[in-house]
């Protein structure tokens, strides 16, 4: 799903226009981005967590050119669904 078929969604669901749908889902969208950039994790009850993790340093091999290239550790934004969403999704 893209985020234009969300909004087509969710404005059909509500009865809401594109434009009012588009201006939350960007809002939405910001928010979470926001709190994951300042280090926060973003639970949302019935869905997950959304929550920031580091990748520890490792060195990656370039097969190509038969180099090793060293990869530092960085940050990565992670999902974890709730139980329901996962049990869901299994059946």
């Amino acid at each position: 799903m893209t985020k234009a078929e969300l909004i087509s969604d969710i404005a059909v669901a509500t009865g809401y226009d594109k434009m009012t749908i588009t201006t939350i889902v960007e809002a939405y969208m910001n928010s979470v981005k926001k709190s994951l950039v300042d280090g926060e994790s973003v639970f949302l009850r019935g869905f997950g967590t959304f929550q920031v993790k580091m990748r520890k340093a490792k060195v990656a091999r370039n097969i190509n050119a038969s180099k090793s290239i060293p990869v530092p550790a960085h940050p990565v934004a992670t999902f974890k669904p709730c139980k329901e969403l996962a049990r869901d999704m299994r059946n």
